[in-house]
């Protein structure tokens, strides 16, 4: 199965080819910059990149002076790093202080007991958080190791605040308008976007509860016992059962979700199934903690937050008549816009966008950045992804300065065969440092050595006279692996692309990709890739 992620999990490079590289350029000599370092040679002659495509592309942000240039006009497989425009853009037009407002209106008479003869409709507003990830003091959680990729990563890292938190305000702010009992129904309007399809999986809705996955949280137990599971959220809309047992230490960690992507959200029973052994060591293996996060994501959003707000409702003494369980029922709805503010009962107001946009950036949250180019589009009244894409493009290309022919984005994500040149990549990145949300757009990506899905690059480290690149690489990351025979793993793209500031204090714009090697053994040879960037990117800050 293919695997896109952010997370940093041509010919051969004989002497011909290095000699190519010293040259630094393709086109006749009209994109050329200076000959590559010996140590980025070194590295991209490595037998690990034997038939490799790499592109490089560096230029300085002040002067506009190209440094070097690897490739310029091939348009590379960037994954992840596709998110850097669909973020960018959103930002430039909404601006880092937009906030999205989820309302509650009553559809229906309000009797003085506090009955509502009619239905509550929560309107789905985009807002990816809910809530969610608000921290006490108000600043918004993120961890290095996201959840929504703890199946892939074997391992993530949990924020703390309660993922319920939004619906349980929602609540009582209706509990104080007055409410006491629902004799309808409750019901989610999403009908803020046309809904489009996410990689064969489910259908990309404006209604989230906890990133839409549920948390099967891991501690091991004794030896021969059942291991410790616990879900989060917990509701009626979705029921976890375990049989996973506790092996001896050092066993092998085999987990298995059943099923990962479940059909049955808003009927009942719903199920998942958690099966397996962990060791009773059992520590993330890139975490080295506990406890080990898997995840079942959530098909059917607004039949769960139907559940969610309901049963949030009953916990703040509204009484609602409607099963707890059952499917979301647009049919329900008012014809839309008619809705007034004199029928508003309550109203969720989001984290600022920026916050959002750190959170899709410096983690690569694939479900966020969808939602992202769905908000630019609608910011210019397009409503379905295609249309959202078009009006991307061709802001890209007027406004921007982007040749046309040099990107092809099927999504907001960068899935499959997402490609741009490093022309394209750096030109946008330019034009995004001339723009006044530039040190917003500049706070959401990843620092190498530090955060985000570059938290553990840090292999450049060892080397005293690179070291100091820490913190100085604000790079999006892009990974982009498939199967291949005999069990080993084809690894399509990893890609490091942004800004670096430079040890003689040079800002400078760049793009680096490897492309097509050779199928590999596994997870290993993967992060020695990525490392490998790491030390690439940590040349050009020494060398620049």
């Amino acid at each position: 199965m293919s695997q896109r992620t952010g997370y940093p999990i041509a010919p051969f490079l004989g002497a011909m080819a290095l000699a190519l590289l010293a040259g630094c350029g393709d086109d006749g000599g009209e994109d050329k910059g200076r000959a590559l370092p010996q140590a980025i040679q070194d590295v991209m002659a490595k037998p690990l990149y034997r038939n490799a495509t790499w592109g490089l592309r560096v230029v300085d942000l002040d002067s506009g002076q190209l440094v070097y240039s690897v490739d310029p006009g091939h348009n590379l497989l960037i994954a992840s790093m596709r998110k850097s425009f669909s973020v960018g853009l959103t930002l430039d037009k909404l601006g880092a202080a937009h906030r999205f407002h989820t309302p509650v209106y009553r559809n229906g008479t309000l009797d003085a007991a506090g009955g509502l003869d009619g239905d509550l409709v929560l309107v789905a507003s985009g807002d990816m958080s809910m809530g969610g990830r608000v921290n006490p003091d108000g600043s918004y959680a993120i961890t290095d190791l996201d959840h929504n990729e703890s199946n892939d990563l074997r391992d993530a890292e949990l924020t703390a605040p309660d993922p319920l938190a939004g619906y349980k305000a929602l609540a009582a702010q209706i509990a104080a308008s007055g409410i006491r009992r629902v004799r309808g129904d409750v019901v989610v309007d999403e009908r803020l976007w046309d809904k489009f399809d996410f990689r064969e999986q489910f259908q990309v809705s404006p209604i989230f509860v906890n990133d839409n996955v549920v948390d099967v949280v891991i501690n091991p137990g004794a030896v021969g016992g059942p291991a410790n599971v616990v879900t989060r959220p917990l509701s009626a809309a979705f029921d976890v059962q375990s049989t996973l047992m506790t092996g001896a230490a050092g066993a092998a960690t085999d987990v298995v979700l059943q099923p990962f992507l479940p059909s049955c959200i808003g009927r009942q029973p719903c199920v998942g199934v958690v099966t397996g052994t962990v060791p009773s060591d059992l520590v993330g293996p890139l975490t080295g903690q506990l406890p080990v996060p898997r995840a079942f994501r959530i098909t059917e959003p607004a039949n769960y937050a139907r559940t969610v707000l309901i049963e949030a409702l009953a916990a703040a003494g509204v009484t609602v008549d409607a099963p707890v369980v059952a499917p979301n029922a647009p049919g329900r709805l008012p014809v839309a816009g008619a809705y007034t503010a004199d029928k508003r009962v309550a109203e969720l107001v989001s984290a600022p966008y920026g916050e959002h946009a750190k959170h899709i950036m410096k983690v690569s949250y694939n479900l966020g950045a969808e939602t992202s180019l769905m908000h630019y589009g609608l910011a210019h009244g397009r409503r379905s992804q295609a249309d959202a894409l078009a009006q991307e493009r061709l802001a890209l290309v007027s406004q921007f300065g982007l040749d046309g022919s040099e990107f092809t984005f099927l999504d907001g994500s960068g899935d499959g065969e997402t490609r741009a040149s490093s022309r394209a990549v750096t030109g946008l990145l330019g034009a995004m440092a001339k723009r006044p949300v530039y040190s917003d757009y500049l706070a959401t990506f990843p620092r190498m050595g530090v955060d985000g899905s570059q938290a553990l690059v840090t292999g450049f480290m060892d080397d005293a006279t690179l070291a100091g690149a820490r913190g100085q690489v604000h790079a999006k990351t892009g990974t982009f692996v498939d199967g291949a025979p005999n069990d080993q793993m084809a690894i399509r793209a990893e890609v490091f692309g942004g800004y670096i500031h430079t040890r003689a204090g040079r800002r400078l714009a760049y793009l680096l990709a490897v492309n097509d090697m050779e199928p590999v053994p596994g997870f290993d040879q993967l992060v020695e890739v990525i490392q490998d960037l790491g030390v690439i990117s940590a040349v050009v800050w020494r060398d620049n």
